[in-house]
């Protein structure tokens, strides 16, 4: 890669690293730009939905379509807040929101991933998104172990329907995983920080393209 693409993401299940990474990317270059997660450019829709129960809402009163769609128009902002000339940095980009919003469709409607999957799919459609390297971070290439990994550092145990989506969510992204939408899928298990993240580094190939070591 002669140039660094327009965005970078960074995606995998909750506790995975990715906000780690991402600020030890940032901090590589100047031109990278952090731009966060989709509810932070389209906060009015997000903050009506959290006044009331948002965990009810978000399992069982919004519709996969409504989610989507919210999700979507939280990452078509993000990407239009991108300064020409610097590499946008996304917590979570493309393939990770349609993978929350297949695994809260098999949770809630009770489909297959398959199944979940393609509905999510037909919601997202063929609209114009803009290109992005993407990154998977899994703890564990097992989904059992890596949903154990994720749920002990949480430090608090998870509630309600949260297990189930959180399981089904590590089902999904390996499924996604196995058929492509990632760039890389690095497997985090058993190794330190600084060695996933070196590994992150060759796989966005950045070291002529940002002038090499960190500043």
């Amino acid at each position: 890669m002669t140039q660094v693409p327009d965005f970078i993401s960074l995606n995998g299940p909750d506790n995975a690293g990715k906000t780690i990474h991402l600020a030890r990317l940032a901090g590589r270059w100047d031109g990278f730009q952090p731009l966060g997660s989709v509810h932070e450019h389209d906060p009015e829709p997000w903050a009506r939905v959290a006044a009331g129960d948002y965990a009810r809402w978000w399992f069982e009163t919004s519709t996969t379509v409504e989610l989507t769609e919210m999700l979507l128009a939280g990452h078509a902002k993000r990407a239009a807040a991108r300064e020409s000339g610097r590499t946008g940095l996304l917590d979570r980009g493309l393939p990770m929101l349609l993978a929350v919003a297949t695994a809260t469709c098999v949770v809630k409607d009770g489909l297959t991933v398959s199944e979940a999957s393609k509905t999510v799919t037909g919601v997202a459609g063929s609209r114009s998104v803009a290109p992005e390297t993407s990154v998977l971070l899994f703890p564990s290439l097992d989904a059992e172990r890596s949903y154990a990994i994720t749920s002990a550092r949480e430090g608090r145990p998870w509630t309600g329907i949260y297990p189930a989506y959180q399981k089904t969510l590590h089902a999904v992204l390996l499924h996604q995983a196995e058929h492509g939408p990632y760039n890389a899928v690095v497997d985090c298990e058993n190794r330190s920080l600084d060695d996933v993240h070196a590994e992150v580094i060759a796989h966005l190939d950045l070291s002529q393209s940002t002038g090499g070591s960190p500043r």
